[in-house]
């Protein structure tokens, strides 16, 4: 089983949007996907409640919810046939939770929009990820999507070259566009629209796609609870996270308010915006995999 976390503390980035889309695309690939909802706002829940009868099967749980009847544990558990699970997390998590919500997950997704706040914001997340939910670079299970792009424009230009000061991989840019407002109006997901309505769209999440069939899944049983603590936990060695010297400049730099793209003159490596360039350490998916990204002929 795959564990998906969509994170980012900084309110509007998209986090939801991409959630129920990606949900639902391993929905209509034939997986058997949860949804998990920990933003109190609900939005997640809602779109799931709008889905009709007929459509692809979403389990969903509300997270956010608290039932003083019940352990925390157990209004987490997961379905006994989940293969999927997306977790989309509130804005403002605080730091100390996130070792307890990205525990087991195999893949924590960044979403950032092209300005100046989200581009600080995004280094402390991902520096929260590495220092705070210790997440080694080397396991490259975090990686950044740029949202609601418009390409050709200087803060594009600036986002990019931030991002590549950090040496995390972006699996995908995604561009400002109408179809996932409707699609977040319906209760439906990019791939489940007209093909020839959302094709421009569709193409731009294959990236990201690609990258998640390659990750290796970490040990999750299904039926067990999804959000675990620390002391519920099997124990295991704890590594210190490997942080290059410039990525460490480069998430001091906007920790401290300072514009990144402008000061930092150290760039590590080539954005990556390929699956193939992003998971040379990963195994290769399956030919079969029925998560791999589908023909949009």
């Amino acid at each position: 089983m795959q564990k998906i976390v969509l994170l980012n503390p900084k309110g509007g980035s998209g986090k939801t949007t991409i959630a129920i889309n990606l949900v639902s695309y391993f929905a209509v690939c034939g997986l058997k996907p949860t949804l998990m909802d920990l933003d109190a706002q609900g939005s997640s829940t809602r779109w799931l409640n709008k889905r009709a009868k007929g459509q692809a099967v979403i389990h969903g749980i509300a997270a956010y919810e608290r039932n003083s009847r019940v352990t925390r544990s157990f209004a987490t558990r997961l379905p006994l046939d989940t293969e999927r699970l997306i977790v989309d997390t509130p804005a403002a998590l605080e730091g100390q939770l996130l070792p307890d919500i990205t525990r087991n997950a195999t893949a924590v997704l960044v979403p950032v929009l092209p300005s100046d706040i989200d581009i600080h914001a995004a280094a402390k997340c991902i520096s929260d990820l590495l220092l705070i939910a210790k997440i080694r670079r080397e396991e490259q299970r975090i990686a950044v999507i740029a949202n609601r792009v418009k390409k050709n424009t200087l803060v594009y230009k600036a986002l990019m070259k931030f991002l590549e000061t950090l040496n995390i991989p972006v699996v995908a840019t995604l561009r400002d566009s109408q179809n996932y407002i409707r699609a977040a109006e319906t209760g439906l997901g990019l791939f489940e629209m007209k093909p020839n309505q959302v094709r421009e769209d569709m193409e731009q999440w294959l990236p990201l796609i690609g990258w998640l069939a390659q990750r290796r899944p970490l040990h999750i049983a299904p039926g067990t609870p999804a959000i675990t603590s620390a002391s519920t936990a099997a124990a295991s060695p704890t590594v210190s996270p490997v942080v290059s010297q410039a990525a460490n400049s480069a998430l001091t730099t906007a920790a401290a308010g300072v514009n990144p793209v402008i000061t930092s003159p150290v760039v590590t490596s080539a954005v990556v915006v390929t699956p193939v360039a992003t998971a040379e350490a990963a195994p290769a998916a399956s030919e079969t995999d029925p998560a791999a990204p589908p023909p949009l002929g």
